[in-house]
């Protein structure tokens, strides 16, 4: 089961919906040192190709239809704007924020047709927008720490064409127990946080499996080492030694 993480009663911490939260981050998001986006983005370009070939390899016909849940300021829906065989790609988000500069980070695809951005909430609109369903494959990185397992999981199964996949990845929750996601406001020097869950790994498989989803191959978990911290940048330094994400590939059971 989900458990909210606790808020900290540290006065200089401010507590905000997520949407608020990342509406505020989205000035900054791209640029303040976040050394987990970093460590995702390393560990997408394993990721996603290996989910291609996956989708290469079964019973999906191109052109595929590509969903980036959470997508946030687009990182990872640049990516699948590049990849041969999409025909389309949607961005959902909850934060408008966040998808203004993805709009304008991807105005060239967004022109074209081929890129659609919208705001969707998976906790409160249990419908996904009809632009993203009957999708070929989602992509949704360092998102469900924000969202009940079991109704990212259901929003998740409502997006997917059976025998979809599911490229997941977020905070492990070793790192969970110490921090949750914010950042601080430029403007007022405060640390804004969002809402969080404590997703466990076992968690996670469990509510992917209760929701028709299977793993393709284990879940990876990374450990900052010292080795990394020139690479991730120096915010990384204090976590050496924690496991602090996870990932994995899913496949949305065709029956």
């Amino acid at each position: 089961m989900s458990t909210i993480i606790p808020q900290s009663t540290d006065p200089s911490v401010r507590y905000l919906s997520t949407s608020q939260a990342y509406d505020l981050w989205s000035v900054v998001y791209d640029t303040d040192g976040n050394f987990l986006q970093a460590l995702d983005t390393i560990e997408m370009k394993t990721l996603l190709p290996r989910m291609l070939d996956i989708l290469n390899d079964g019973s999906t016909p191109q052109p595929w239809k590509f969903v980036d849940l959470g997508c946030g300021t687009g990182r990872n829906t640049a990516a699948l704007l590049e990849v041969k065989g999409a025909s389309s790609v949607v961005g959902l988000d909850i934060s408008a924020g966040m998808l203004e500069v993805a709009r304008k980070r991807l105005q060239q695809f967004h022109a074209e047709g081929r890129l659609q951005l919208e705001v969707f909430d998976m906790i409160h609109d249990s419908r996904p927008p009809e632009a993203a369903c009957l999708a070929d494959a989602v992509v949704s990185t360092l998102v469900i720490e924000h969202i009940p397992a079991e109704v990212f999981f259901a929003t998740a199964s409502r997006i997917l064409k059976p025998g979809g996949m599911l490229l997941l990845t977020n905070m492990h929750s070793e790192m969970g127990k110490i921090s949750q996601a914010g950042f601080i406001d430029p403007k007022t020097g405060e640390k804004v946080r969002p809402t969080s869950y404590s997703h466990t790994t076992a968690e996670v498989a469990a509510a992917a499996s209760s929701n028709g989803f299977e793993l393709l191959g284990p879940i990876e978990e990374r450990t900052v080492d010292p080795s990394m911290v020139a690479m991730l940048g120096e915010r990384s330094e204090k976590w050496v030694g924690v496991t602090v994400w996870f990932g994995g590939i899913l496949k949305k059971k065709s029956t």
